[in-house]
């Protein structure tokens, strides 16, 4: 396995590649999924912060969630990242301490291979790409341990979709995993959870652009690049975008930001035609649309939301319950968003239960729901600094 340089983000320039927070590419050979498919090469995009100590143990794997990236901190890019005020010097994930890698989870569009990523025929993957799970993800981050010399992760730590993955870490390579906070996260996908995926993929797959998946018209992606931004079944996209942001958000939220107010001179009471304006709640669900079809594959998007629908913890290991309680050695953080509409908190009150160390959970408190996690994150800064970060 041989690691390589990609573009830095922008405002990087020739930054060498062993800085905070510049994208760099795990190239790795062949990877069988865990339903049968096979890619010939697999290249994982990753960022890493601070200092691998010399004995390996100050190493910290930061998970993302479901349309996330590996830009977690700045560090020395001009691009804000997605946990700025969590993550980097003095902070509560203090990079002047650990030695932080966040990876880019297979399937994805962000420099990690997917669905735009270059067959071997020089056309992108499309509907070629293999059915993705969680723990194909955990595969190939063991991958790219491997290649950084990481024997066991100090802490496998993400949130939502990043915390199943952390879960998984645990499950699969309990030797690998010495701590593990899943936040806002559950041990198995719920059938509602899936029900609101499965309205997500389907508009996507009924959009007529889809083109059963092979609707890229630029050049399919070399390695360490991204392609179908923008590409394809944008309409579809757009409609699973809005759908899932109103599970990421909470009616509280809602009411208080918009009400039913309309969107600036807009009338949303309409007209005798079948013509109107928008409530300012609609036009927040278009922003949050477009800003996703212009940052996101359709195909990347379908592939990771269907492995979050396949997540469970207890597949083929006797249960949920069996396979939390087989978790001996590993410390447990694991916290919920009071107001999570998507992950309800007794799901996570359920998870803390059956691991073996039987941790309190730990609550984000906050109006805005699910996002949580991102937003009011640093809420459980003093917990951390007192358990899985006191060293």
């Amino acid at each position: 396995m041989q690691a390589a340089g990609v573009p830095k983000r922008a405002g990087a320039g020739e930054r060498p590649l062993d800085a905070d927070g510049v994208l760099r590419v795990l190239r790795t050979g062949e990877f069988a999924f865990e339903t049968g498919g096979t890619l010939p090469g697999v290249d994982i995009a990753y960022e890493t912060w601070g200092t691998l100590d010399a004995d390996a143990a100050n190493a910290v794997l930061l998970l993302h969630a479901l349309t996330g990236d590996t830009h977690v901190a700045r560090g020395i890019s001009d691009e804000p990242g997605w946990w700025d005020g969590f993550v980097g010097p003095g902070r509560t994930i203090d990079t002047d301490k650990y030695f932080v890698v966040a990876p880019g989870m297979v399937g994805g569009c962000n420099g990690t291979t997917g669905p735009g990523s270059a067959a071997p025929d020089g056309r992108a993957w499309g509907s070629r790409f293999p059915f993705t799970t969680i723990r194909d993800s955990v595969r190939l981050e063991e991958r790219l341990a491997d290649a950084l010399g990481v024997d066991a992760w100090h802490t496998v730590i993400g949130g939502s979709m990043g915390g199943a993955r952390a879960l998984e870490w645990a499950a699969t390579l309990p030797g690998r995993v010495r701590r593990c906070v899943p936040i806002a996260a559950t041990a198995a996908s719920t059938a509602e959870q899936i029900a609101f995926a499965q309205i997500q993929t389907q508009a996507i797959r009924l959009d007529p652009d889809f083109a059963g998946g092979d609707y890229y018209r630029a050049p399919a992606a070399g390695p360490g690049e991204a392609t179908g931004f923008g590409e394809g079944p944008v309409a579809g996209l757009g409609i699973a975008r809005r759908m899932a942001h109103i599970t990421y958000r909470s009616d509280v939220e809602f009411d208080a930001r918009f009400g039913r107010e309309p969107q600036c001179d807009e009338q949303p009471l309409g007209s005798p035609s079948l013509d109107r304006g928008r409530y300012q709640v609609e036009s927040y669900l278009d922003y949050q649309a477009a800003k996703l079809v212009g940052r996101f594959d359709a195909n990347s998007y379908l592939v990771i939301t269907e492995a979050l629908m396949s997540h469970d913890v207890g597949r083929g290991r006797g249960g949920v319950e069996a396979a939390l309680g087989a978790l001996e050695g590993i410390e447990f953080f694991v916290a919920a968003v009071d107001s999570d509409r998507l992950y309800w908190p007794a799901q996570a009150e359920a998870m803390a239960a059956h691991v073996p160390n039987r941790p309190n959970v730990e609550y984000i408190r906050t109006p805005v729901g699910h996002d949580g996690f991102l937003t009011d994150v640093e809420q459980l800064s003093a917990a951390l600094k007192r358990t899985i970060f006191a060293d």
